[in-house]
């Protein structure tokens, strides 16, 4: 019998695919799901990963910084929001009491306290924990309609699509680091055979799995017959397990959850046709998906009572201009047409 240790999911599926109800310890709510595991879903597959950071990049190249938020902190608060479905910035006041600059607090450990606009930061059950001054923390969330006081991400829903391709490829690296993914049964019939040419084909046998596997195995038996020795397959290195399948489906369902077009992220058409033109695709895709989570992150501007954040105009191909007007956008065509 041979045994190895198995690569683990990052997380329980079971773990995240539950609902709880929001409660309290007297001090902060806390949030419906885990978020440390909210976090490692962040790693479960590339298609996620690359949808998550494609609207941050494009959210990036369009800030235009300013003396009270960086494009460092306007990054890492977007991010959060995307992944996290919550984002926290903290107002850090000058010597007058005036706002010096926006700070991003991680999303992973703020919680919003039992008192009104009250937040805490908690490192962990038994970390570190700090109360933050009335009004210091700004809350940008994604809405859930069971509950107010947290957001919950937008890809929620292909969660367990995420966990499936995690798994499959998962299940894939196990069949092959097992050594034996083309596995076989060695049926050694053969008389002239002793327990000692048994013992040392089991050995060579053994020393052929896992790192440096593939190795070819040669047997001599003087007068030995043809069937004395026979392999007899118990298992297909052809995909019976429908790895392929798994793979597709459950990237189509997390790039219906993200609603992200597969061409901005590298996927590869499986047809000659194509995915049309990238540079069209990547112009409606700014204008349906990226310019509303803008006008929800222009909300802080309000908070603060400043231009703390602005975008710079986007170029469409056609030559329109989506430009921010206040705290909204507006969609200006091409003067250079007709």
């Amino acid at each position: 019998m041979f045994a190895f240790g198995e690569p683990e999911s990052v997380l329980d599926r079971r773990e995240l695919a539950q609902y709880f109800e929001i409660w309290h310890n007297g001090r902060w709510y806390e949030p419906p799901l885990p978020m440390g595991k909210l976090t490692q879903t962040f790693n479960m597959s590339p298609y996620h990963r690359s949808a998550i950071a494609l609207k941050v990049n494009l959210l990036v190249s369009q800030q235009v910084s300013s003396r009270w938020l960086d494009s460092d902190t306007f990054e890492r608060w977007a991010l959060d929001f995307t992944q996290m479905g919550n984002g926290y910035l903290e107002w850090v006041p000058n010597l007058a009491g005036r706002l010096a600059r926006l700070r991003h607090c991680p999303a992973v450990h703020t919680r919003a306290g039992v008192e009104e606009d009250v937040y805490w930061f908690v490192n962990g059950p038994l970390g570190d924990m700090h109360k933050f001054e009335r009004g210091r923390i700004f809350q940008l969330q994604q809405p859930d309609v069971a509950q107010e006081v947290y957001g919950m991400p937008e890809w929620l829903a292909a969660l367990q699509s995420g966990l499936l391709s995690e798994n499959a490829t998962l299940f894939r690296r196990r069949y092959y680091l097992n050594g034996a993914h083309a596995g076989f049964l060695l049926y050694l019939s053969e008389p002239l055979a002793d327990m000692k040419t048994a013992d040392a084909i089991k050995d060579k046998l053994s020393q052929a799995k896992g790192v440096g596997n593939f190795k070819n195995l040669f047997v001599h038996i003087p007068k030995g017959k043809k069937d004395g020795i026979q392999i007899m397959p118990i298992a297909d290195v052809t995909a019976k397990d429908e790895f392929t399948s798994v793979k597709n489906i459950s990237r189509d369902d997390l790039l219906a959850g993200h609603r992200t077009p597969p061409q901005l992220i590298g996927v590869i058409p499986q047809n000659t046709a194509g995915f049309g033109k990238i540079s069209e695709t990547r112009d409606a895709y700014y204008e349906t998906e990226i310019v509303p989570i803008a006008r929800r992150m222009l909300r802080v501007n309000a908070w603060v009572g400043g231009a703390a954040l602005a975008f710079a105009d986007y170029v469409c191909t056609d030559g329109s201009i989506i430009r921010q007007v206040g705290d909204g956008f507006q969609k200006l065509p091409n003067r250079n047409q007709g």
